[in-house]
């Protein structure tokens, strides 16, 4: 029903930047809530940030907050997670996922659909 397509993931070293998108398809909700998750080795997924239907809302981690940005593209049917002064611990593999509500937008069990991941990992 709803395919989403992460890409831009990468290595690179401490310090550094990358971003990432994430790119809809299918039978998407008229107006969704996209988020980012990460997941690294041996640990839960934890929620990163997520981004409302119109673009006034945003939430992000506090592990994130100031680091990274979370955006809309002027389709809609895209989102893109800037990261800046990237750290080892930021390493995981990323996935984008969207739910239909802004509610409860931190937790990972309210989103219905999933991407397949880009592996993101920072050197020191």
């Amino acid at each position: 029903q709803v395919q989403l397509v992460e890409s831009g993931g990468g290595l690179v070293q401490a310090g550094d930047s990358l971003r990432l998108s994430c790119a809809a398809s299918g039978r998407t909700f008229s107006t969704y809530t996209l988020g980012w998750f990460r997941q690294a080795p041996g640990k839960e997924r934890e929620f990163v940030a997520a981004i409302s239907w119109s673009g006034s809302n945003t939430y992000y981690a506090d592990s994130v907050k100031g680091r990274f940005t979370i955006s809309r593209g002027s389709t809609k049917n895209t989102v893109s997670l800037q990261m800046n002064t990237l750290k080892p611990v930021d390493t995981a593999v990323y996935y984008c996922a969207t739910k239909r509500q802004w509610i409860d937008a931190g937790n990972p069990s309210a989103y219905a659909y999933w991407g397949q991941g880009t592996q993101v990992t920072v050197s020191s």
